[in-house]
């Protein structure tokens, strides 16, 4: 937990990165994680359906989310009064979004992908460009090997209880952390903090971090043994 003390406007940011992203994604369920960043914008146990966002710029604030290849986060600016809600929300959804997880969302927000993966990829000029320059410089089992949209078959493939797993396993408070920054009273934000994330438990089983060392093959060792060589030559 990171707590920033700023009082020259009056606005506070709350900011929950989750320790997944796309390389903690196994063979044939890629672009699980990015998935998944759209389905906790589905409702949670007390905020149904499009409910995150009606609330959050109901109050003025603003609101967002991000998948990379190391990590998920979601973020909300408030004006500071409305500091409160944005902690609830973000709690109420870390604790209970398999109450609202459904056949329904996951059918909607798995369309949504995939039009995001069309329009920013599939359908415009370069567009696949750094997937194939991902997919070339890290080889095949490397976890960068792959982008975080993901390939169209997999987000097909995928089921709802791929996605109920992968939160299972991933969105939990022992693998986020949790930073608040702006207008703040530090003391009164600790006790919302705990009033709000300190009853939701911690989840076993996370998976080892795959490793990110590039496998030498034996021809590229060979190559390099040649160029050694005949550098020495005279």
């Amino acid at each position: 937990m990171v707590l920033s003390e700023d009082h020259l406007t009056p606005v506070a940011a709350v900011c929950l990165w989750y320790d997944v992203g796309s390389r903690h994604e196994v063979a044939g369920r890629t672009g699980l994680a990015h998935l998944f960043e759209h389905l906790m914008f589905q409702g949670s146990k007390q905020v149904h359906g499009n409910g995150h966002f009606e609330l959050v710029q109901g109050a003025g604030g603003s609101l967002n989310g991000t998948t990379s290849f190391e990590r998920t986060n979601y973020f909300e600016t408030m004006p500071t009064h409305q500091l409160e809600l944005a902690l609830w929300l973000e709690a109420d959804r870390m604790g209970s979004l398999l109450a609202a997880l459904d056949d329904e969302s996951m059918e909607n927000q798995r369309d949504v992908v995939k039009n995001e993966r069309r329009q920013r990829y599939d359908n415009v000029p370069y567009g696949t460009a750094f997937e194939k320059l991902t997919a070339l410089a890290y080889p095949e089992g490397h976890p960068y090997h792959h982008t975080p949209i993901g390939s169209m078959a997999d987000l097909d493939a995928a089921t709802l209880e791929d996605a109920r797993d992968f939160f299972r396993t991933y969105y939990a408070p022992n693998n986020a952390v949790l930073s608040v920054v702006g207008d703040i009273d530090p003391a009164r934000t600790l006790a919302w903090i705990e009033k709000y994330f300190g009853s939701i438990p911690s989840h076993d089983g996370k998976p080892a971090r795959a490793t990110a060392r590039c496998p030498t093959s034996s021809a590229s060792s060979s190559a390099r043994s040649s160029r050694r060589r005949s550098r020495r030559a005279p």
